[in-house]
């Protein structure tokens, strides 16, 4: 068994196999995700598993390059906004490297989630708690 933190052999497959600059989508609840996409469908219920708590494991096995958001996160969930941000900033010190954020409009992330290797899908029922994180290489 394994001794880190991400249990699920799909996910822990797919962050294995992130070339540099390869995407990976973590999702709330409602983001559609199309069939041509590797859905890996977390959600139990409502807020389970939460966007953040997604992240965070997430983001222990991954390393980090840059970051796409969907600009209505500022105005619509502040909250998971800030967090993130911060969540971010930490990755960064302990990456060692500057992680790029960028925001684009919501339509305009979805359509560039399709590129994702995989969508990871939350029980977040938040607004907007969406990231497209970029994969890098930690030399």
């Amino acid at each position: 068994m394994k001794k880190t933190r991400l249990l699920n052999a799909s996910l822990s497959h797919h962050i294995a196999t992130l070339g540099h600059t390869d995407s990976l989508t973590i999702c709330d609840a409602g983001l559609p995700i199309p069939n041509f996409v590797e859905r890996i469908d977390l959600a139990l219920e409502a807020g389970v598993p939460s966007f953040l708590q997604t992240f965070d494991v997430v983001t222990d096995e991954m390393f980090v390059e840059r970051a796409v958001l969907a600009e209505e996160i500022k105005e619509k969930n502040p909250q998971i906004h800030t967090a993130l941000l911060a969540a971010l900033a930490k990755l960064s010190e302990q990456q060692g490297n500057n992680i790029a954020i960028e925001y684009i409009t919501h339509e305009e992330f979805k359509v560039l989630s399709f590129d994702s290797k995989a969508i990871v899908r939350t029980g977040e029922f938040s607004p907007y708690a969406n990231i497209i994180l970029y994969s890098g290489v930690p030399f």
